[in-house]
């Protein structure tokens, strides 16, 4: 079968393996700074470009800093997110705050910080301008209704999603904030997850541009960004084809000459706010074989489970399995890869072929670097495990270490049973 290559060896695996112990989440900071790079080549022809790394997908400091170092902003959707990136410096349009059914103290911090501020919904803005008060920037989230297609089939429903505003919803809230003081506008819509086609980005951007122009003409508005969100996907199986991003450029490049410049928009920025493109491929999960069962089938227990990598039980989502050192070895076994969740679907793969795996091999399991370690959880009080950062000289860093019984019970510490517990 196909195959992918990790970013990492054996012998680098165990170096680090001897300093953390398995599981952990590893990034690649090598892979993650030529990606950035690679976006902001992609989009340089718009000179207001940015890319708001999604911070939900992967909430750590030190790789939040190395993305502000390649020149992104954050996407914040909570209060939690909003005081990480804080803490990592960033400050006032470095950060896009999108939010939906948003507390009071979210919509507050958001506001102290001179985020932009993206209302989810008509009724926002008066709760803007109740809670926090109204920025001369305000961005507006569009949802067209209907399905949206394009040619290689139906891409997602946005009439079932419960994000966004109608258009004629949009013009209300631009000419109302207009009058509550608000100078400038933003569009943003996410219209698809996960997509591996150069086709989508264009083709949003064209809905959006076109909807910019309407939207000046019936109100007047100053659209200044146009935010076209994520949705970018990455080739989670080695025979798909990977997302050409210059490509994508490109192609909404010229659906920004074709609308907007003819309308005299042609200083509108373009933002993007890509998790899974920016980071996906630059992680993984690396885990070791701990158990072998042989009953209806063949399974090899890990000592990771579905509380570290949630995709695969949750969706059903495919994420390629490496064995280290057997690389070049046939591919003629089939396994179930198994954590040791109480839970028939804590499966990393299902009837999958591989080599033949022995207890102490490890296994890397890739494509975890965006909604990987950040969608953990703790059933069964498993403990969510250690990131570590492979550095550029090849050198290794904890970014994260491992939870502890002590982290687990911690908010038990207001009651009487904490001080019986053995930590």
């Amino acid at each position: 079968m196909s195959k992918k290559k990790p970013f990492i060896t054996l012998e680098q695996a165990q170096d680090i393996i001897a300093d953390v112990p398995t599981p952990f989440h590893l990034y690649d900071e090598k892979g993650i700074r030529e990606n950035a790079r690679l976006v902001n080549k992609a989009f340089a022809w718009n000179k207001g470009f940015k890319e708001y790394f999604a911070v939900k997908a992967t909430p750590n400091p030190y790789l939040l800093q190395i993305l502000q170092e390649e020149g992104c902003g954050v996407d914040c959707s909570s209060y939690t997110e909003l005081l990480l990136s804080e803490a990592c410096g960033f400050h006032g349009s470095d950060i896009m705050f999108s939010s939906n059914d948003t507390p009071v103290e979210d919509m507050k911090k958001a506001y102290d910080l001179d985020a932009y501020i993206n209302l989810d919904d008509l009724t926002h803005v008066d709760f803007l301008q109740r809670v926090a008060g109204i920025p001369k920037t305000v961005f507006c989230r569009y949802n067209p209704g209907g399905t949206f297609d394009l040619g290689n089939g139906i891409m997602d429903n946005p009439g079932d999603a419960k994000y966004g505003m109608t258009e004629n919803q949009m013009a209300e809230a631009y000419t109302r904030l207009m009058a509550m003081g608000a100078e400038n506008f933003g569009i943003h819509a996410f219209l698809a997850s996960n997509t591996v086609t150069d086709d989508y980005y264009p083709e949003l951007a064209g809905i959006l541009f076109e909807l910019a122009v309407r939207l000046h003409k019936r109100t007047g508005a100053k659209i200044r960004y146009i935010n076209l969100s994520g949705g970018v996907g990455v080739a989670y199986r080695p025979d798909q084809r990977s997302n050409d991003i210059m490509a994508i450029g490109e192609g909404v490049r010229k659906k920004f000459e074709e609308i907007l410049v003819p309308a005299g928009m042609g200083d509108v920025a373009i933002f993007t706010e890509m998790g899974r493109f920016m980071l996906a491929p630059y992680g993984c999960l690396v885990t070791e074989a701990i158990h072998e069962k042989h009953i209806y089938k063949e399974y090899i227990g890990v000592d990771a489970c579905a509380a570290n990598l949630m995709r695969p039980a949750m969706y059903g989502s495919y994420h390629h399995i490496t064995v280290l050192g057997k690389e070049d070895a046939p591919c003629d076994h089939k396994y179930d890869v198994t954590g040791g969740l109480c839970e028939n679907n804590d499966k990393f793969a299902i009837d999958r072929m591989l080599p033949k795996i022995d207890k102490g091999d490890i296994l890397v399991i890739h494509d975890t670097g965006a909604h990987g370690f950040s969608m953990g959880y703790n059933y069964n009080g498993k403990l969510r495990s250690a990131e570590v950062l492979l550095c550029e000289d090849g050198s290794h860093q904890l970014i994260r270490r491992a939870e502890t019984p002590a982290d687990y019970f911690a908010t038990l510490d207001i009651t009487p049973f904490y001080k019986k517990l053995k930590l």
